[in-house]
């Protein structure tokens, strides 16, 4: 059975710093593209991070260099570090896993960030 487990998300103070975490099952970690979205109140979901393999990592515009995304195979987990968080990152966090050479697609149920003072 597949599953994308997030954890890590919560309340925190403008400008500052969580550590989002997908835990996967179920199938060949490895070979799998993985990505994080997010979807805030009203608004339609968003790629926030790609990363294929470690040297291969794509970034929203909106990110500007505050959030970096990573994978350890060995642990079948992704990580996104998200640093200087500003009110506008508020949104539920969404892992996705995709293959690259097959039909599979993957989503984690999310877990919510909230940006406030």
């Amino acid at each position: 059975q597949v599953q994308l487990v997030e954890s890590g998300g919560g309340l925190v103070q403008p400008g500052g710093s969580l550590r989002l975490s997908c835990a996967a099952s179920g199938f060949t970690f490895s070979s799998y593209a993985m990505g994080w979205y997010r979807q805030a109140p009203g608004k339609r979901r968003e790629l926030v991070a790609t990363i294929a393999s470690p040297g291969n990592r794509n970034y929203a515009g909106f990110v500007q260099g505050r959030f970096t995304i990573s994978r350890d195979n060995a642990k079948n987990t992704m990580y996104l570090q998200m640093n200087s968080l500003k009110p506008e990152d508020t949104a539920v966090y969404y892992c996705n896993a995709w293959s690259t050479i097959g039909p599979g697609n993957y989503w984690g149920q999310g877990t919510q960030v909230t940006v406030s003072s």
